[in-house]
């Protein structure tokens, strides 16, 4: 099993869906790497990689309702390279808890998706 294989969540100590989907992945077994990415910043290569896993635009993973984009991005009309930019810049704007296996990605905000999320994603990966 290469390293590509391992589930990896980006996690953020604040959020409570964030710790809810940590503690999900734990009790499943499932062996996953963690990155908080509020300390270990995703380089503008890795977003554009998440997004282009979870198969949405980038403007699409960004968080509407924090301070820093009511304040510098709201309204503004932002190139998909400029919002990898900003969340790159400013991660707090990333939706969290992302969780990532081989080439698919899911945002599990709800325990639906995080359930949905960790069985799809411990399933595949293998292929």
């Amino acid at each position: 099993m290469g390293k590509m294989n391992k589930l990896t969540i980006y996690h953020n100590n604040n959020c409570s869906k964030s710790c809810t989907a940590l503690s999900a992945l734990k009790q499943s077994g499932e062996e996953f790497e963690l990155i908080e990415y509020l300390k270990e910043v995703p380089s503008i290569a890795d977003l554009t990689e998440i997004v282009k896993k979870l198969n949405c635009k980038p403007h699409d993973l960004i968080r509407k309702t924090e301070k820093v984009y009511i304040e510098k991005f709201k309204g503004k009309e932002l190139s998909n390279e400029e919002w990898i930019n900003a969340m790159h810049e400013y991660p707090i704007l990333i939706q969290r808890p992302i969780l990532i296996k081989g080439n698919h990605a899911v945002v599990a905000r709800t325990s639906e998706t995080l359930t949905e999320a960790i069985s799809y994603l411990s399933q595949s990966g293998e292929d």
